[in-house]
């Protein structure tokens, strides 16, 4: 974790209203030191390595949800439910980060129903949270590259927002349209249920990508939203990697080859994937991108996913998405486990339960941490570079 960025003045959500009168107020997990500080066994000069490093390049998470969760993660589906979820900005403020796709509630966006992706909720989710990003300006909305390089060059941070799913726009295809006037830069597929789009990952039968869905991904390259396949089922995955103009994103997932579970990738859409030009972000929520070799999942399990992709694929086409919160992330698998449809997306692969990912439980922590293992494993400046940022710029050149 780094020393807080100068440019962060203090604000926390929600500042610019009165607590309880303004909005309900509940007990949130911490920013900092809910778990114990990963020790890589780094020597000084190797400290000040990943230091500069993180100064002086672009580190951009594909994929994270920087909110804070409830102290109590059974309290989630109500603080949902209200629509307003704080942000942990003294945490970003220390993660070293220039960038980050947040991707906000998904699929437990509570608002309106119990189900989730709906077109109401997911408005009034991304509305609000860009209500409370404009009270303050360390944390800023990138919708172009120019955007990226501006918030880095002034010490600052940017947001690009994201869905996991393009499930909200049902069958109206001008929502897309919609969202991106929002704000919106990158979007999922589908999740891990079917959509009008194509497959999800947990669904017994893949039916690929819809006719509607091509014509969503033709909708996409015109707009210049990124398309993501993570969650999407392997022949959605490959149709859309087809389809699509320009590359594409898997922004956090790993590699079926190394955990053979449905949420990891299979080697031909990986390659699919990089030879179009596109970038796979190797995730890290629990009990995702375990390995045989570390099943207990960590840092170090991550990182077997991401020395499979590189080998795989080149260190040109692997960054990084690691997929966190701050909170217990554990706990919300398990209060919303029905609604993300965590046990048809994993399956009955037997591991260690872990109750945090050692080296990559929040979003304060990870970028330092991946580094420091970058350094620590005798990678070059050159290659670090590219796996923690400008592999993603190069894609969103192309892209947007």
């Amino acid at each position: 974790m780094q020393e807080p960025s100068p440019r962060y003045t203090g604000y926390t959500s929600f500042d610019y209203l009165e607590p309880h009168a303004d909005y309900r107020v509940f007990a949130l997990a911490t920013e900092f030191d809910r778990v114990p500080s990963y020790d890589l066994g780094l020597d000084e000069e190797q400290t000040a390595r990943v230091t500069r490093i993180l100064h002086d390049e672009h580190a951009i998470s594909l994929h994270e949800h920087p909110k804070i969760l409830t102290a109590d993660p059974y309290e989630l589906r109500e603080y949902n439910h209200t629509g307003r979820n704080a942000m942990g900005f003294a945490g970003l403020a220390r993660s070293g980060m220039s960038a980050y796709f947040d991707n906000f509630m998904n699929g437990t966006n509570c608002v309106t129903s119990e189900s989730g992706w709906k077109w109401n909720d997911v408005i009034f989710d991304i509305g609000l949270r860009f209500a409370d990003v404009a009270q303050q300006d360390h944390v800023v909305l990138a919708r172009t590259v120019a955007d990226l390089e501006k918030a880095k060059a002034t010490g600052r941070i940017a947001l690009v927002a994201g869905l996991e799913a393009a499930t909200a726009i049902e069958n109206e295809l001008d929502r897309l349209d919609i969202l991106y006037g929002l704000g919106i830069r990158q979007i999922g597929i589908a999740y891990s249920m079917a959509n009008q789009l194509g497959s999800g990952l947990a669904e017994p039968t893949d039916g690929g990508l819809t006719n509607f869905g091509r014509r969503a991904v033709e909708r996409m390259n015109k707009l210049g939203l990124a398309i993501d396949i993570s969650h999407s089922s392997d022949r959605t995955s490959r149709e859309v990697v087809e389809a699509s103009s320009v590359p594409i994103f898997i922004t956090h997932a790993g590699a079926r080859a190394v955990w053979p579970t449905n949420r990891m990738k299979p080697d031909d859409v990986i390659v699919a994937c990089a030879e179009r030009g596109g970038v796979i972000g190797i995730e890290a929520a629990p009990h995702t991108t375990l390995s045989a070799e570390h099943p207990e999942h960590s840092l170090e399990s991550v990182m077997d996913h991401f020395r499979y992709c590189v080998d795989l694929v080149g260190i040109d086409h692997v960054a990084f998405g690691p997929d966190t919160n701050f909170g217990d992330h554990v706990g919300l698998h398990d209060s919303f486990s029905g609604h993300l449809t965590i046990q048809q997306a994993h399956g009955h692969v037997e591991h260690p339960r872990v109750p945090y990912v050692a080296g990559m439980e929040n979003p304060a922590e990870n970028f330092t941490n991946i580094v420091g293992w970058l350094v620590k494993n005798g990678y070059s400046d050159e290659d670090i570079r590219k796996v923690i940022g400008t592999n993603v710029l190069r894609v969103l050149r192309e892209v947007w």
